[in-house]
């Protein structure tokens, strides 16, 4: 059988994807399927509020937009996650997806920033938000401090230098539940990353690609 490259994998992806949209309907955009969560709680009205305001006001820099953040919310709150792992807070949007999740799983997250001032920043967005109480900010270099790290992991969230993504694959893979889940932004930027999940049989992973694009892979049981 010929091998499929990395390519032509996305290229059938993206293929499906434009037949899929076909079935919507003439007229009908995946845009137009798009709303706005509606708050079902006083803490999400208060998170939502704040990602608004971030929103205004420009404080996007390294961030997932809002669909990539309610995937992250829905994956880790259907999973029960309850240990949490993000490397690469930025200012905190992702964080506030999760912990709309961890509010009701009864989790943590801890998340790892090498910049201070993204780190502060974050840190008065999930004060603001009300989710601070959820959230531990490691701040420095994430390659070194996560390999303090003893926990086992429900999910991991990989969203920081690109050339380092499989670095913290291996430091972490050993760490994630049987079960758990392992998640890139930004997938079209970390070939050997994809390389690496894609060719160990230990691990099954698939492709979201609205947003900035992630993918999601699988510690088999």
């Amino acid at each position: 059988m010929r091998q499929v490259t990395l390519l032509s994998f996305f290229s059938l992806g993206l293929a499906t994807l434009a037949c899929g949209q076909g079935r919507m309907g003439r007229g009908t955009s995946p845009d137009a399927l798009e709303h706005p969560p509606l708050p079902h709680s006083d803490l999400e009205r208060r998170v939502l509020s704040t990602l608004s305001d971030m929103v205004k006001a420009g404080d996007l820099y390294a961030n997932v937009p809002a669909s990539d953040g309610r995937f992250l919310r829905q994956l880790a709150e259907a999973s029960n996650a309850k240990v949490i792992l993000e490397i690469g807070t930025s200012t905190g949007i992702s964080g506030l997806w999760f912990a709309l999740a961890l509010d009701k799983t009864g989790g943590k997250l801890t998340t790892f920033e090498i910049d201070p001032r993204r780190a502060a920043s974050a840190r008065s967005n999930f004060k603001k938000a009300g989710v601070d109480r959820l959230i531990t900010i490691v701040e420095g270099d994430a390659h070194k401090n996560i390999a303090q790290w003893k926990e086992p992991i429900d999910i991991v969230f990989i969203d920081a230098d690109k050339d380092g993504y499989v670095d913290y694959l291996n430091k972490l893979l050993p760490l994630v539940k049987p079960g758990g889940l392992l998640l890139a932004h930004n997938m079209d930027m970390v070939p050997d990353y994809i390389r690496a999940v894609t060719t160990n049989p230990a691990l099954d992973t698939t492709f979201y690609t609205s947003g900035g694009g992630m993918a999601v892979t699988l510690k088999k049981r």
